[in-house]
């Protein structure tokens, strides 16, 4: 570390709000130190504080961090001071807000070790509410308000409980390390991982020289570390999450929370496009929150633009005002504003189009899951069709090639019969195969067996409808995983359900997947929602990896993937019990 930390606090008021730089905190641990800026409106009255902890950069202008993205923004929200997933400081403090936005532990200004997501930067971000709440200027009222990393660090922090700490608003933001980020079924999402850590993190490490000279913000004021210091100082997520596997590994486990010690009310956005990273979380967030008052709101369209939208940003308006300020107008406080807002996906209005998206129609509801709801199976058959009739097949088994990408992928489809009226299908989907595995002639023995599922909607026209995926590619309804290793649930755990299995991935839990051997398997697959209008069909695809619409989220480790441990067959057996899809029909 550098040998003395230097007092480099600036404070400029020469525009329509005060503007203060690298604001220090320091931590209760003495762990290190978290540098902030404040923004904050020209009054002499306290106001709520609006905070944000990350590890991406508050120097760095949005407009140099995704020059793309910075030019669709909503131009209400693009100002000199913008920053990319964050609340604007223009607009926020011009409706009387004071905006914290701190370098998380190890990042940008702040000094410390950088391990994102851990417990020790979360117990860092507590440190940052409570002080947010104590400054003169704050009214003691802190809101949480951010998009995807400023998001996800929300529900941690929420569940220590600050002081001061009085609404949270996560959007699109993963509450589960391990099932939503890391590790889909078990399985290694190994190629975000990398993107992510390379391109917004490592590259914003504290000590990091030449970042400037990058146009990637300010250098470290302190002055530059050698190499081995910051890889000394850091801890390397694509390291550690090849190298633990398992729940209980301290790695993981040293991550873990209970969502049921959230109390503060909360609204969580949920976006149905983000099929790989974050939907499940929001929406598991939102059912596990101990909160009286919380809100489940869902939304369509690219990662990085609805939320700041105007209609979006009103309600996000409505709700802290409420909370923050005592102005309840949509009735938050009193549990009167909708509690589930369903955005519906009818018809095929292309991919990444911000204005045909904003077509679909809006239903509110009164809990999650839809309490009407119907659960249907729909039956695979060795045709390749999906029905309700449950098929009597003599025994047989379609076999595909155990290992594949998106450049070769091994796809298994199976269809429905086109539908003879109009059908809404909404939440949770479980995918119910019986599975083995067998070597290829001259090849070393398989130990395990992934499975890798996929919903596609298809119109009448017979072409697929793609939706928006996180980075504005075009995606399918909804995807699932599962390592057969991995496949023990724990039915009597009060968080199964069963349109929700629900797995621990401990250690304890890995079985035996031996070639030959039939193994009946649930795979959760993420929930989801569409119209499908009259002579529209539904596809499920098996396969042996990533297909379209993985995008950069793909589970390709030669590690975790590695030859020698699944190269060979994989087979579908029909005959000698169920393979269903169950589907949520909403009458």
């Amino acid at each position: 570390m550098p040998n003395e930390v230097k007092d480099i606090y600036t404070k400029d008021a020469s525009s329509a709000y005060i503007f203060e730089q690298n604001v220090t905190v320091t931590l209760k641990d003495g762990s290190g130190l978290v540098r902030a800026n404040v923004y904050r409106p020209k009054t002499t009255e306290k106001v709520p504080v609006l905070v944000t902890y990350g590890p991406y950069g508050k120097d760095i202008p949005y407009k140099d961090f995704h020059p793309q993205s910075f030019s669709e923004v909503n131009p209400e929200h693009r100002s000199e001071h913008s920053a990319w997933e964050t609340p604007d400081p223009a607009y926020w403090t011009a409706q009387g807000y004071a905006v914290v936005r701190a370098d998380e532990r190890g990042t940008g200004q702040s000094m410390g070790k950088l391990d994102t997501m851990s417990r020790g930067t979360s117990e860092a971000f507590f440190d940052v509410v409570e002080w947010a709440a104590e400054q003169e200027w704050s009214s003691g009222k802190v809101g949480l308000l951010g998009i995807s990393y400023f998001a996800g660090s929300q529900w941690r922090v929420a569940a220590r409980q600050p002081k001061g700490l009085a609404c949270m608003i996560p959007w699109e933001g993963m509450s589960d390390y391990y099932r939503d980020r890391c590790r889909h079924g078990g399985i290694l999402s190994n190629k975000f991982i990398k993107f992510w850590w390379d391109r917004q993190v490592v590259s914003n490490q504290y000590g990091l020289g030449g970042r400037a000279a990058r146009n990637w913000g300010p250098d470290s004021l302190e002055g530059d570390l050698s190499e081995e210091e910051l890889i000394a100082n850091r801890q390397d997520q694509t390291i550690d999450n090849v190298e633990n596997r398992f729940r209980d590994d301290e790695y993981y486990a040293s991550k873990e929370y209970s969502m049921s010690d959230i109390t503060v009310p909360l609204l969580s956005v949920a976006n149905w496009g983000g099929i790989l990273l974050h939907l499940r979380g929001n929406v598991e967030g939102w059912t596990q929150a101990g909160s009286e008052l919380k809100y489940l709101r869902f939304i369509t369209g690219r990662h990085d633009l609805p939320f700041y939208y105007a209609e979006e940003v009103e309600i996000q308006r409505s709700f802290l005002d409420a909370f923050l300020k005592g102005d309840d107008r949509e009735g938050w406080s009193t549990g009167k504003a909708p509690k589930v807002d369903i955005v519906l996906r009818k018809g095929d209005v292309g991919h990444n189009n911000a204005a045909g998206e904003k077509t679909f129609s809006r239903r509110i509801e009164h809990e999650w899951p839809i309490a009407r709801t119907q659960y249907t199976k729909y039956h695979l058959t060795s045709s390749r069709e999906l029905t309700t009739n449950l098929p009597t097949e003599r025994p047989v088994k379609i076999t595909y090639s155990a290992l594949g990408d998106l450049e070769n992928p091994q796809v298994v489809q199976f269809t429905t019969p086109a539908f003879e009226k109009e059908t809404e299908i909404t939440g949770h989907i479980v995918a119910h195969l019986n599975v083995s595995m067998s070597p290829l002639p001259g090849s070393p023995t398989p130990k395990d067996l992934d499975l890798f599922i996929t919903l596609r909607h298809i119109a009448p026209s017979g072409k697929e409808v793609f939706y928006t995926g996180t980075a504005g590619d075009p995606v399918p309804l909804c995807k699932g995983w599962l390592r057969v290793s991995m496949r023990q649930t724990n039915p009597e755990h009060p968080r199964h359900r069963h349109y929700l299995p629900y797995r621990e991935y401990l250690s304890t839990d890995v079985r035996p997947v031996i070639p030959g051997e039939i193994y009946p398997v649930d795979v959760e697959v993420w929930p989801t929602n569409v119209v499908v209008e009259k002579g529209g069909k539904i596809v499920l695809e098996v396969a042996s990896g990533d297909t379209q619409g993985s995008g950069t989220f793909q589970h390709n480790s030669p590690v975790d993937r590695s030859v020698e441990r699944f190269q060979g067959q994989n087979h579908i057996h029909f005959g000698l019990g169920e393979n269903y899809v169950t589907l949520p029909i909403i009458p």
